[in-house]
């Protein structure tokens, strides 16, 4: 029993999830902002691909539990929490309107690609890995998903943090954009450990990464504090 590899992404999983509770309640309470409710999507995706990790750590690998990672886990998480961000600061409107539906087609088609897509079930120890996938054309959408869901994310954090600080105004807003923007890259950099042969790196960064983010949210969120 290894607990990083077969519990820790439960954990993950269950951050996430009240995380994206707790954003969908702020969705119902502030007149329905859609940045709120894209981003209760982003880390509903984030909590299955906790779950599936989990699954495939405690009850073995399986097929669908595959499937279902690689398109919420591996594909679609970034780019719905980014374009949660593009709704949040893009101006005008318009632009966030275009970007989310080239995003609800794409998501669809690649739902279509992972669920027909081929496995190599033969390989020893069936690792959550995208190597598993032999149909050609499904890897190569990943890149372009996280490369989009990652500079929204990161950069709307990162570029709100410095106007926040910049103007010297809304303090609690820009730590919690900090927050955001590291949370947000902590799973990249889980990633690249992982393939440079460091076990359990990933299920470590997804967790801090869910909870950072969690904590930059409701920092961010936070009333200000008023002068005396």
């Amino acid at each position: 029993m290894n607990f990083l590899h077969d519990y820790l992404p439960f954990l993950s999983a269950t951050v996430s999830f009240v995380f994206a509770i707790v954003v969908f309640a702020r969705w119902l309470r502030e007149t329905r902002h859609s940045h709120l409710l894209l981003w209760t999507i982003g880390f509903l995706m984030y909590s299955i691909g906790g779950f599936c990790e989990g699954l495939n750590g405690t009850l073995g690998w399986n097929p669908l539990v595959f499937r279902l990672w690689y398109l919420f886990g591996a594909i679609l998480v970034a780019a719905w929490l980014g374009q949660g961000t593009i709704y949040l600061l893009a101006k005008p409107k318009k632009i966030a309107h275009i970007t989310l539906v080239i995003l609800v087609l794409a998501s669809a088609y690649g739902a279509v690609r992972v669920f027909g897509a081929r496995l190599d079930v033969a390989q020893p120890g069936q690792e959550l890995t995208g190597r598993l996938i032999i149909s050609g054309g499904v890897r190569v959408l990943t890149p372009f998903f996280n490369i989009y869901g990652t500079l929204a994310l990161v950069g709307g954090a990162a570029w709100s943090a410095w106007v926040f600080f910049k103007k010297k105004v809304l303090r609690n807003r820009a730590i919690g954009n900090v927050l955001l923007a590291l949370g947000a890259l902590m799973p990249a950099f889980g990633g690249t450990f992982s393939r440079f042969g460091i076990p359990n790196a990933l299920y470590i960064s997804e967790f801090l990464g869910a909870v950072i983010m969690f904590a930059g949210f409701l920092t961010a969120v936070k009333p200000e504090e008023k002068k005396a």
